[in-house]
């Protein structure tokens, strides 16, 4: 039986409302400043808390989902966002990355290592994050930001490849300079084999963990995903800033642990595997690594820093607030400013992941450190949106 399947019920935007996701920023204040730039952007949907009138207004996360709400009602009223049904949407970033929107069964998610279901999520996630993102898809009743799977195997790129598409629906540009267009797909037999080949071996969450569980934690029986060939997306460091940390408690604790330190001269940058490197106080210092046992994700740079440095030495749960996770969008320069202007006290720069261990990490059905994968190019919220009360039932109509 599929696990794919067309959306029933949706909507595509009309230019303005892409967006960043919520959790690709290093700062709040940076939302909070795109969302006054650009009031029809979907940020200020997802993070509702963050928009100029709910931070003058002293608005948490819970108080401001009202907000939410009108914001999504006022784009659809204004024709920011144009309805379609039953149709999946093909998507391409810049040259090289190609996939398609569509609905995945939440049934599939493999609830954990030895367990059924062909959707591997495979990240530790923060509880509160989720209930964030819950509670936001009760609020709307729709889903703004898709998650984005990674096909480990199949013919996929092939039958994109092989579609007249036209003109696209939409295009929009993101950060990076990089085109995002999407072309709603309806009910035929292109539409068919496309979703066929989508629908081939396991399928692995690289963005979205926190998403994915919010739609099973809401009761949906299906979310909304982008599906992309493995080959059509790489992965970037996945760093950290801590705002407290007593620089000389961290060296002697890693040192007892059995790593090597050394002070080196010049600005930090990101290491080769095997090794850490710390800016504190204007020094850099690289830190080699106790060697790990265990399995593939045992061995990873980003679990043995999680367990060395911030559960035993700084005796903190990888949760804490002092701890911000900075993605690939932020050089080591932006960490080491971070720190040098006193907005941190510790920057943590790691190799990123590779793709074969992540690979090998998710096929043994194991589960990764939080927040150490970046992949890239990132799918763009506000795009494509799916109804959840339209109750996921394909329906016989057409866009």
């Amino acid at each position: 039986m599929s696990a794919l399947h067309p959306i029933p019920v949706g909507w595509v935007s009309t230019g303005k409302t892409g967006a960043q996701n919520y959790d690709e920023f290093a700062d709040d204040a940076e939302i909070t400043a795109l969302v006054t730039d650009h009031p029809e952007s979907m940020l200020g949907v997802e993070m509702p808390h963050r928009t100029p009138e709910a931070v003058a207004d002293g608005l948490d996360f819970a108080g401001a989902l009202p907000v939410a709400s009108a914001r999504l009602a006022g784009m659809i009223d204004r024709g920011a966002l144009q309805p379609f049904t039953d149709a999946i949407a093909v998507y391409r970033i810049g040259a090289d990355f190609l996939a398609l929107f569509c609905l995945v069964d939440t049934a599939e998610i493999a609830s954990g290592p030895g367990e059924p279901g062909r959707v591997i999520r495979n990240e530790e996630v923060f509880a509160s994050k989720v209930a964030e993102r819950t509670a936001l898809i009760r609020t709307l009743g729709t889903l703004t930001s898709p998650v984005l799977l990674v096909q480990a195997e199949g013919s996929l790129r092939e039958e994109l490849e092989k579609l007249d598409l036209g003109r696209p629906d939409v295009t929009d540009v993101d950060q990076h300079g990089l085109t995002h267009a999407v072309w709603l797909l309806g009910p035929g037999e292109d539409r068919d084999r496309v979703l066929e080949a989508a629908d081939v071996g396991e399928l692995v969450v690289a963005d979205g963990n926190h998403r994915s569980l919010a739609a099973q934690q809401a009761g949906l029986t299906r979310f909304l995903a982008v599906v992309a060939p493995a080959e059509s997306a790489s992965i970037q460091p996945y760093q950290r800033l801590l705002r407290t940390a007593d620089l000389s408690q961290v060296l002697d604790g890693l040192r007892a642990a059995g790593a090597g330190v050394q002070a080196v001269d010049g600005r930090p940058a990101t290491p080769a595997r095997g090794t850490v490197v710390l800016y504190a106080d204007g020094q850099t210092y690289e830190v080699t690594l106790p060697r790990a046992v265990g399995t593939t994700a045992d061995r990873l740079d980003h679990t043995i820093v999680e367990q060395l440095l911030i559960r035993q030495v700084l005796g903190l749960t990888p949760d804490d607030p002092s701890i911000s996770y900075i993605g690939g969008d932020y050089p080591a320069g932006w960490l080491a400013a971070q720190v040098d202007a006193g907005r941190a006290a510790l920057a943590v720069l790691l190799a990123p992941v590779t793709v074969a261990d992540f690979v090998e990490v998710n096929l043994d059905r194991a589960v990764m450190p939080r927040k150490s994968t970046w992949f890239t190019p990132k799918a763009r919220t506000g795009l494509v949106l799916a109804d959840v009360h339209a109750d996921f039932q394909p329906e016989a109509s057409s866009r």
